[in-house]
């Protein structure tokens, strides 16, 4: 890593890190923590108590409120019509329908709040760039994510008020003297924040948090065994431009209205396989046994060869191995018996429903 870190960028809570005993790894173009005491534990303890996550590696993104229409000629959802402080998760297509990056768009006051991933955010620009967008690019934000049942006790004692929001709402709050947006959500099935902090009061805060006895940091590998319980995709592992929503299972991200009207990009393709079926479709599988399979194993229906693994690994809540693939739609259903190629043998795997594991959202309407 000592090699690397020089052509790395650096997340504002790098030396945090590090001082924690964080085993950095390279990733998006970062030096990031990808564990801190060790994967299983700090997965365990974000299910039962409050993780800190730094995320400052993905792109934050402000857009002028009059272009939410131009924007919709890019991604599927209904920004038009987007009530202030409700996060839409949407996608960003190419031409042919292929999902580019999904992201998570906010209408707020000053303007429309993207965030992107850290992994193509540059790319993100670039195609918005070429659309007629006016960004501002906020890299004087850092972006902490504050996620577990306990994560709301923590976070109410120094941020009075955000008790009051729910999943997939947002809101700008003063924290001595110091903006915060913060969103009920994150990427992990808990309850949990997000949090946009200046960078140069990122370190500061998270001290804060940390010293907290339900707090404790959490690196990448727990991040992605967490999202991967919660079913919740990856870009650039179960997403990427040679996939549609419909085989991505996310079809819910096309906005009523949008399915309607049409204008986003591939538009004819995606409606086409919504009322028809897709030809493959991202699955949950239950792996027998307790070897992992990974990413690229190969998934067969006796001799015949129906897809492939986008993520796989061990999940600590259900003491067995998880899987996401894409397959063949003729063998997609719930229940489907299937066999994973793992190391030149074959593991008995079985469809089931996600996520692997329910997902805790405070939701509206539930109790204070």
């Amino acid at each position: 890593m000592a090699d690397t870190d020089q052509i790395l960028a650096k997340l504002p809570l790098d030396a945090l890190h590090r001082n924690l005993g964080a085993r950095m790894v390279a990733f998006a173009g970062y030096a990031m923590p990808i564990q801190f005491e060790g994967i299983i534990a700090e997965h365990l303890w974000t299910r039962d108590n409050a993780g800190l996550f730094d995320v400052s590696h993905m792109g934050q993104i402000l857009l002028p409120l009059e272009q939410d229409v131009l924007l919709e000629t890019l991604v599927c959802g209904d920004i038009r019509d987007l009530t202030p402080g409700v996060l839409r998760y949407s996608l960003l297509l190419g031409i042919d329908g292929g999902v580019l990056d999904d992201l998570m768009i906010t209408r707020r006051e000053d303007g429309l709040y993207l965030v992107v991933n850290g992994a193509v955010k540059a790319q993100d620009m670039a195609v918005m760039r070429g659309a007629g967008l006016t960004l501002d690019y906020r890299d004087d934000l850092a972006l902490l994510a504050l996620q577990g049942p306990k994560a709301v006790t923590v976070l109410e004692r120094f941020v009075p008020g955000v008790s009051a929001l729910r999943f997939m709402r947002s809101a700008g709050f003063d924290w001595a003297g110091t903006p915060l947006w913060i969103s009920r959500s994150g990427y992990t099935g808990e309850d949990g924040f997000e949090i946009s902090v200046p960078a140069a009061m990122a370190e500061v805060l998270a001290k804060l948090l940390l010293a907290e006895t339900e707090v404790k940091p959490i690196g990448l590998g727990a991040r992605d065994s967490l999202r991967l319980e919660a079913g919740l995709p990856l870009y650039g592992h179960d997403l990427d431009p040679a996939t549609t929503p419909i085989e991505a299972d996310l079809a819910f991200a096309i906005s009523k209205r949008r399915k309607l009207e049409g204008g986003f990009p591939g538009a004819a393709r995606i409606m086409s396989q919504l009322l028809e079926g897709a030809p493959r479709k991202r699955v949950g599988l239950m792996v027998e046994g307790k070897m992992p399979a990974r990413e690229g194993a190969s998934v067969w229906a006796g001799d015949v060869n129906v897809g492939a693994l986008t993520s796989g690994g061990f999940s600590p809540s259900l003491n067995a191995p998880i899987a996401m693939a894409y397959v063949a739609a003729a063998h997609a259903g719930d229940g489907t018996a299937l066999e994973i190629e793992v190391r030149g043998k074959r593991i008995a795997a079985r469809i089931v429903p996600m996520p692997f594991k329910q997902k805790n959202y405070v939701r509206e309407g539930a109790a204070a």
